[in-house]
């Protein structure tokens, strides 16, 4: 064991509690964009639906769950101020339009079911309706902007990587709300989505070759992480999990198909992170050593994060259990 003494100045363990932290702040943030994305996907698929029943089922697909993932955002950042205080004091200042844009889309997507159901005219659940879709897309579109902002260093909101990858992060989420909603619907609602699904899958492959190719255009400092074994390798990942996507989907392997578009996400999140790394704020300067906070603050946050991150797993497990079953007609939000 450490002695108390030694807390001040050796890492618990001699763990390489940096790198684990980046890692971990990285993690965070595919879990977020993996169930929250779902909830943006359904939004993005309530477009598609005209039948009030089959919108109502889309509701209360993710009724239970979508201001629980949420919390994932909210650990986000936690996580990075704790952690990485500099980089969170610089990188959201620098991009406060895009995180108020982020917000304001994600308060939108959460107050428009609730307004959805308050009233059953056509004018009103028409309005709020597209209300739903409008938050439901623009959430994950900022968050892409913001993710290849903060990879590239731009300094800038709009960029070529940011629309692209905004564009990306939108397809992605669509893959994931397709899986999801296969899990928990039946009937003709579950096999009119298929389709939807590799549509929003093709899209999302391509939009990511052009992503990578963007960045490696406009960012030569980048072109040897973008060529380097870890990335391949990554992207090849992500070529095999969308073989596995359709596969599991055409065999009506639906949990399997779920799991792939997890696979998707992580990948997608670990490119970002293996195109980062050793760096964590490009357009500041700061790397991952020189950002991280003291030896003393690393290790009682890290038992901290010890005790805490399995009561999270915990409660998402419990949650997912409790709503694991399909959603059945004349279900509502």
């Amino acid at each position: 064991m450490t002695e108390p003494a030694a807390l001040a100045t050796e890492p618990l363990f001699g763990l390489p509690l940096a790198d684990l932290w980046f890692g971990l702040v990285f993690f965070i943030l595919a879990m977020f964009l993996f169930l929250d994305g779902f909830d943006f996907g359904v939004g993005a698929l309530f477009a598609t639906r005209e039948d009030d029943d089959e919108r109502e089922r889309l509701l209360a697909a993710i009724g239970p769950f979508w201001d629980g993932n949420e919390v994932w955002l909210v650990v986000f950042g936690g996580a990075l101020f704790a952690a990485f205080p500099s980089v969170y004091a610089n990188l959201f200042s620098r991009h406060y339009l895009l995180m108020f844009a982020i917000l304001g889309a994600l308060i939108v997507r959460g107050l428009a079911p609730e307004m959805y159901e308050q009233r059953h005219d056509d004018g009103w659940q028409r309005w709020w309706g597209r209300a739903f879709v409008v938050g439901s897309l623009t959430a994950p579109f900022f968050l892409g902007m913001f993710t290849a902002n903060w990879v590239t260093g731009a300094t800038s909101i709009v960029t070529l990587p940011a629309l692209i990858v905004g564009l990306a992060v939108v397809a992605l989420t669509v893959v994931d709300g397709v899986a999801f909603l296969r899990l928990k619907t039946r009937g003709d609602l579950r096999d009119d989505l298929e389709m939807d699904g590799y549509r929003a899958l093709g899209a999302y492959l391509v939009l990511v070759v052009a992503a990578l190719g963007s960045v490696y255009a406009v960012e030569p400092a980048l072109r040897s992480a973008l060529l380097s074994a870890p990335v391949l390798a990554l992207v090849l990942a992500t070529l095999a999990f969308a073989g596995v996507y359709v596969a599991a989907t055409r065999a009506d392997r639906y949990y399997a198909a779920f799991g792939a578009a997890a696979g998707l996400v992580f990948a997608l999140v670990a490119i970002v992170a293996g195109l980062m790394y050793p760096s964590i704020d490009r357009a500041a300067g700061l790397t991952v050593e020189t950002a991280i906070v003291s030896t003393l603050q690393l290790n009682l946050m890290s038992v901290g994060a010890a005790v805490l991150l399995p009561l999270v797993f915990v409660y998402f497990a419990v949650l997912y259990t409790a709503f694991s079953g399909p959603i059945e007609t004349g279900e509502s939000y």
